[in-house]
């Protein structure tokens, strides 16, 4: 097929634009300039250094035993590979928005059988649900999916309770989509019972894009090890080992994003995660105040999103408009709603990363005056 677009080529006069979008989100000066080092080799001694300084670090700040995995790549990576890894046939998606939906669209496309739990866009996931899915099915499920954090809603599902009750089935792993929320909004990975639980590096984490992280554990890796299937890229047991004997990805990062990393995940230690917890929260509670105020909240009452909040356009304003004249005469960039049928309904203000209450205000003044409020 003829390809219909024409080459825009790049300029250098972009103004500068604070991000309040889903992702990416604003990235400190230092960690930019900390991609500016010179070049070493993947293979060096030196990449040893910086690869498992960035994923010891990022044990430590998750607090998890649990083992971590960061490729180059998006959160999609792993959410392909950890269908590959621990599905040999069967799969319960549970469903509420854009992103669970799409993790569905993979398993099916991987030839996996799908069996869908599915609720209306704004709904959230209840554990009760999960485990009347997983009592009546006669099949036996090789795992459980559920998106954290579903950024095109602004739900945040009880992630928690479900792994809860998914270890009630030790013959079922329970794979975590955190992509917009892991880094933002705490959640004890080793307690509940999550197998497999990722996210992409320039959300809650607030660094420039191109890394995927994963956090696996021992069940996890043992079940990959009888999988006929599993991913070459994204593989549990090639990128473990690999790390074990050499320290290193078994494939060629993206260095410079790692060096990123390690400026980054320093700074997220000095604040401790439950004090960057304790931030994103102060945060969607203003956002959710600030909606209430002026128009509502979309998701199911209770299940609000930390990171993402999804407002209700309750009063009909002109979001593509509205988008524009902030951007115009502001410089902030905002979220219309995810796709054709919440594009006008809804609007997105993504509170992540480095953002306070006090920079999450100025937005919505601004809103504000855009708008006529």
């Amino acid at each position: 097929m003829a390809s219909v677009t024409e080459k825009r080529e790049y300029r250098d006069d972009y103004p500068e634009q604070t991000l309040y979008i889903p992702g990416p989100t604003e990235v400190r000066e230092d960690v930019i300039e900390a991609m500016c080092e010179p070049m070493f080799g993947h293979r060096m001694d030196r990449m040893t250094d910086l690869y498992t300084t960035i994923v010891e670090d990022t044990k430590t700040f998750l607090g998890t035993d649990n083992d971590v995995i960061i490729l180059t790549g998006s959160g999609t990576e792993f959410m392909e590979s950890s269908i590959l890894n621990l599905v040999d046939d069967t799969v319960l998606v549970t469903t509420c928005g854009s992103f669970s939906e799409r993790q569905a669209n993979v398993a099916e496309r991987l030839g996996k059988t799908v069996d869908i739990l599915e609720y209306d866009w704004g709904q959230a996931v209840k554990p009760e649900d999960v485990r009347e899915a997983l009592e009546e099915s006669d099949r036996a499920y090789d795992a459980v999916t559920c998106v954290m954090n579903e950024s095109s809603t602004g739900v945040r599902n009880p992630v928690e309770e479900i792994g809860d009750v998914v270890a009630e089935y030790p013959d079922t792993s329970f794979i975590v989509d955190a992509v917009s929320s892991l880094g933002g909004d705490f959640v004890d990975i080793d307690e509940h019972n999550i197998d497999v639980i990722f996210t992409s590096v320039q959300k809650a984490f607030a660094m420039p894009p191109g890394l995927g992280v994963c956090v696996v554990s021992d069940d996890a890796y043992e079940r990959e090890l009888e999988s006929d299937s599993a991913s070459w890229y994204g593989g549990f047991q090639r990128s473990l080992d690999y790390y074990d004997r050499k320290g290193q990805t078994h494939s060629t990062p993206a260095i410079p994003i790692m060096l990123a990393y390690r400026k980054q995940m320093k700074h997220m230690l000095d604040e401790g995660h439950d004090a960057r917890d304790q931030r994103h929260r102060e945060m969607a509670e203003y956002t959710r105040e600030w909606a209430h105020e002026h128009f509502d909240m979309f998701p199911e009452a209770g299940y609000e999103s930390q990171t993402v909040s999804c407002i209700e356009n309750t009063q009909g304003i002109d979001v593509a408009e509205t988008i524009d004249a902030v951007s115009e005469e502001y410089d902030f960039v905002f979220s219309n709603g995810y796709g054709s049928a919440l594009g006008e309904k809804t609007f997105r203000i993504g509170h992540m990363g480095e953002h306070d209450v006090e920079s999450i205000r100025a937005l919505t003044d601004a809103i504000e005056d855009a708008a006529g409020l």
